[in-house]
């Protein structure tokens, strides 16, 4: 199929990595070609490689429910070029792209709705890259003293603490009621009941 640059099978699925303008073509024979006959996207999401070129990989997993099998679409992407969307072919795409868009910052062209939709609409960044940090850069709170909510740089207050990593259980040698199994690890003899 034109676009597609390799297929393969993992874990008894199918695995097609496409090129970016073929997306939207290979998704309308994956749907419409009774060989393929996926009905269903399942979902989309976003896979962040920081090393490479082409950071993202955007994930569709497709579902065919006539023929019971499954495709799973990737293309790669930067942060800056276009993935096409494919809310026409899917309606519910738009919710994923919207996601994909919120949490890493992958941009769909054609995407009706590119609006925040796990994080707030002040937002800076996108919480599931690899290069953001952990305790994010603001965080919100709501002040009882101005009756509103308010965003202030991250402040770490606590103290890194230090842990000794010991499990209180690795002194005690005997549990309550495994006397007799401890008898029998030391090389004494179990006693036998007889009532």
């Amino acid at each position: 199929m034109p676009g597609v640059a390799r297929v393969a099978v993992e874990k008894g699925e199918v695995v097609a990595h496409v090129q970016r303008d073929a997306l939207v073509p290979l998704m309308l024979t994956l749907r419409d070609d009774p060989r393929f006959a996926c009905e269903q996207m399942m979902d989309l999401c976003g896979v962040d490689w920081p090393q490479r070129p082409e950071r993202f990989e955007v994930v569709y997993n497709l579902l065919s429910v006539s023929r019971n099998h499954r495709i799973r679409v990737i293309v790669t992407t930067d942060e800056t070029a276009l993935v096409p969307s494919v809310c026409a072919i899917w309606p519910a795409a738009t919710w994923w792209e919207r996601e994909a868009w919120d949490l890493f910052g992958i941009l769909f062209a054609g995407q009706p709705d590119h609006r925040r939709i796990l994080t707030d609409y002040g937002f800076d960044g996108h919480p599931l890259r690899k290069d953001f940090p952990l305790t994010g850069y603001v965080e919100v709170r709501y002040d009882d003293e101005r009756k509103a909510v308010v965003y202030e740089p991250v402040a770490l207050t606590q103290e890194f603490r230090s842990f000794d990593f010991v499990s209180p259980w690795e002194g005690i040698t005997t549990l309550p009621g495994d006397e007799k199994a401890h008898a029998m690890r030391s090389g004494g003899a179990a006693t036998k009941r007889t009532d």
